[in-house]
């Protein structure tokens, strides 16, 4: 104010007072913001010096935050590495076991759990994904990591595809064939006559040895000839026996030697049977002079035995196989063995199932493997006289893939080689995520090299700063006494009046 006229002390305290104010009101700022440099006004050359570098800072900042993204995406890929691994060799194990049996069946199975695990490989694969990205899904999935702020240093990880294990470039792991079985039927029947050799009518029976001339069926110097009665009364071949000098141990070797008829003689009584599996007569002359005919018929109840027929005989061993030569089990015919007890015995075993129709005595036969059923009687199933050498055969649609052991050992082979590019795969994936972690740590201390040197540029000294305060506070009270000596001095012109 013009008007007002302050002395020259007086001015000069007051100067003093209101200079000592800016430095407090500074001082101030400076503690209360922690900075010395809080703006270009400051000190412009340490201000942008510090802006640069914590730019710089904030920048790598936002890199480590994709670092941390990325760790965690290798992370994941890792972890489902390691489950992959352990399902392979859990279907290497598998193999092991299909190694370890000749059954076609337990090894069909092992096949069909081989082919579950490989389906749960694709599944984790797939879900090894973290925030959409999926480094075991293939194509599109490659992984970039950048390490500085201008993009000229950075890590891409490439994809693997194991969603789909029979990809070459992946697994190279392809699903097993798991087999369609196949079935068969054969019909169980028969037919028996028994004729009584005697010597006349009312006279002795023969035994084995007594000579077919001497029974009164039989006229002497004919021959005796079967026939098959269901064609055209052909003879059967191999069935002609010359009657002279002929026993009838003769005979009965005769007929147990065509296919499908069996014969037993039994000496106390001279009674002849002949079991036959299709409509047989046998003659001395012609088909219409026959002396003995058999009237084969399928069997029509559980019941009928099978010794009834002639591709059975008491002590006949029947054996269930499957294709490897693997024996599921066997049966040994008795007197009173039935067509139940032969169905309930093809019952007995996995994957195999039968049937036995009482009205046709047709027996089927259902088997998920290739299966035979076979006897030591060369008569079994014979038909129109002609012998079953290989017995009953199931022949499956296709084998698994685990049906013989060159199929499994390749297939070893396969397993042993995923394992291996397994391994290389998740050293790879470990390498690439200590390196994302080695540069996650060096980014961290960049940033803080950064964030300190900015700070040493621009950051008060709380302590300095306080002492300054305090001075500049004992300054304004040293100002204010003087100010007030300086106006006590003014003041004694009062007391003039």
């Amino acid at each position: 104010m013009q008007d007002i006229t302050l002395s020259a002390a007086v001015r000069q305290n007051l100067l003093t007072l209101q200079s000592t104010a800016d430095l407090m009101s500074g001082v101030q700022n400076k503690l209360a913001t922690g900075l010395k440099v809080n703006s270009a006004l400051d000190n412009p050359n340490s201000f942008f010096t510090a802006s640069g570098l914590n730019s710089r800072a904030s920048d790598l900042s936002n890199l480590l935050d994709d670092m941390g993204q990325s760790l965690q995406t290798i992370k994941a890929a890792d972890k489902g590495i390691q489950t992959i691994t352990d399902l392979v060799e859990t279907a290497k194990a598998k193999a092991n076991q299909a190694l370890q049996t000749q059954s076609q069946y337990e090894r069909k199975k092992f096949a069909e759990q081989y082919n579950d695990l490989l389906e749960q490989v694709e599944d984790v694969a797939r879900d090894s994904s973290y925030k959409g990205k999926n480094l075991l899904a293939g194509q599109g999935n490659d992984l970039t990591t950048i390490f500085n702020e201008d993009s000229t240093s950075k890590l891409t990880i490439e994809a693997v595809d194991y969603t789909d294990t029979s990809l070459s470039t992946g697994l190279n792991l392809s699903d097993l064939a798991q087999g369609q079985g196949g079935a068969t039927s054969f019909t169980l029947q028969g037919g028996k006559s028994v004729i009584t050799l005697q010597q006349s009518s009312t006279g002795p029976t023969l035994n084995s040895s007594s000579t077919l001339s001497d029974a009164n069926l039989i006229t002497a110097g004919t021959t005796i000839t079967a026939y098959d009665t269901t064609a055209t009364a052909a003879a059967v071949a191999g069935s002609t026996l010359a009657v002279a000098g002929a026993t009838v141990q003769d005979l009965i070797d005769n007929l147990n030697g065509l296919a499908g008829v069996r014969a037993e003689f039994d000496e106390t009584n001279g009674q002849l049977t002949i079991y036959s599996n299709d409509d047989f007569a046998i003659s001395t002359s012609t088909a219409g002079a026959a002396f003995g005919t058999v009237s084969a018929t399928a069997f029509s109840a559980d019941t009928a035995k099978l010794v009834d027929s002639g591709s059975f005989a008491i002590g006949d061993t029947l054996t269930l196989t499957d294709g490897n030569g693997y024996e599921l089990g066997s049966l040994e015919v008795e007197a009173d063995t039935t067509a139940d007890d032969l169905e309930n015995f093809v019952n007995d075993f996995n994957g195999v199932t039968a049937s036995f129709d009482a009205g046709s005595g047709l027996l089927s036969i259902q088997s998920e493997t290739d299966l035979s059923l076979k006897s030591d009687n060369a008569d079994f199933a014979a038909t129109g006289y002609t012998a079953s050498t290989t017995g009953i055969a199931v022949a499956a649609l296709s084998d698994s893939g685990f049906a013989t052991d060159t199929d499994i050992n390749r297939v070893v082979d396969r397993l042993n080689t995923a394992l291996s590019n397994l391994r290389s795969q998740a050293s790879e994936f470990g390498t690439n995520l200590s390196t994302v972690e080695i540069r996650q740590d060096y980014t961290k201390t960049m940033i803080n090299t950064l964030q300190e040197g900015a700070g040493l540029l621009t950051l008060a000294d709380t302590n300095e700063e306080g002492a300054n305060l305090l001075a500049l506070q004992t300054r304004q009270q040293l100002a204010s006494t003087s100010l007030s000596f300086a106006s006590q001095a003014d003041q004694t012109v009062l007391s003039l009046f």
